[in-house]
């Protein structure tokens, strides 16, 4: 693959709305740029380690026992439910302002099992023997659409500010990831 076909594919995969840029965006909104960007650090491990193991352990495994694959996705949407409550618990507290609803651990753990990480892994990355040369370019793209995700979270609080309740930033999040353990769930439900 021409590393301008990879680009082009991988960029809108990466800055596509989905549970890693929906907690960017709420953190941006929360507590600013700034203070968000160390998020992009838990977000780059996240997919890296991730990358690291579907090649080694996953693959080989889903291969010699498909229903663990059924298992993984169980377990994401899982999680993504529970991120959503924890966010709309959130939303409920007095000191939105002053508090960080969304952790490293929290973003690190979500990426770690966000889908996009299967698909840059068995799809858009070349063979292991190949895949070194297109860490660079894979890195920059996260970085970049994860700060988009932090600048356009902190765009809609700054516009909003005033009539927009961080609150219902808070709650719009929260069943966004509803949503996508719901879509994760319902392939799950077709491939069984």
């Amino acid at each position: 693959m021409e590393p301008e076909v990879f680009a082009i594919a991988c960029l809108p995969l990466l800055a596509a709305p989905g549970p890693t840029n929906t907690l960017l965006a709420t953190s941006g909104a929360a507590i600013g740029v700034r203070r968000s960007l160390p998020l992009l650090a838990a977000e780059l491990s996240g997919y890296l380690l991730a990358i690291f193991l579907l090649r080694v352990l996953v693959g080989p495994l889903i291969a010699a026992v498909p229903a663990f694959g059924i298992a993984l996705r169980i377990a994401a949407a899982i999680y993504l439910l529970h991120l959503a409550a924890k966010l709309w618990q959130h939303s409920g507290r007095q000191a939105i302002a002053t508090s960080r609803p969304v952790t490293i651990l929290s973003l690190f753990v979500t990426t770690l099992l966000n889908p996009k990480a299967i698909i840059l892994t068995f799809t858009l990355l070349p063979a292991e023997a190949g895949m070194l040369a297109w860490l660079p370019a894979l890195i920059l793209q996260i970085v970049v659409a994860g700060s988009a995700w932090i600048a356009v979270g902190a765009l809609v609080q700054r516009g909003f500010r005033g009539t927009f309740h961080p609150r219902v930033g808070y709650r719009v999040s929260a069943l966004a990831l509803i949503l996508l353990a719901g879509g994760l769930s319902a392939h799950v439900l077709a491939s069984a």
